[in-house]
């Protein structure tokens, strides 16, 4: 039996989040901030759950405070799994620019 090479239709959905970007110290690599609502299965209350994520930002376009879409890769690092794919600029710098 040969084994084909899935194509673009049957390629694996990856996975993709929308959060904040909290740091952007290191070269090609922001920390962003994903928070997400849950419900308390018992007391029905709402509460806040956050995580941190490494993405890859290849062209260091990302920068603190903006709003970043990434999605799962191939592991880059030992932290990084996430890539960037788009990016809106925080409302402070673009009225600082306007």
């Amino acid at each position: 039996m040969a084994t084909r090479s899935p194509t673009t239709a049957e390629q694996k959905k990856h996975r993709r989040f929308e959060g904040v970007v909290v740091s952007d110290k290191m070269t090609k690599t922001c920390v962003v901030l994903v928070e997400r609502w849950k419900m308390h299965p018992k007391y029905a209350k709402a509460y806040r759950v956050h995580r941190r994520f490494q993405v890859h930002d290849p062209q260091d376009a990302a920068h603190m405070g903006d709003t970043v879409v990434f999605e799962e890769c191939r592991p880059i690092s030992k932290n990084k799994r996430w890539q960037l794919v788009s990016r809106r600029p925080a409302a402070t710098r673009r009225a600082a620019i306007a």
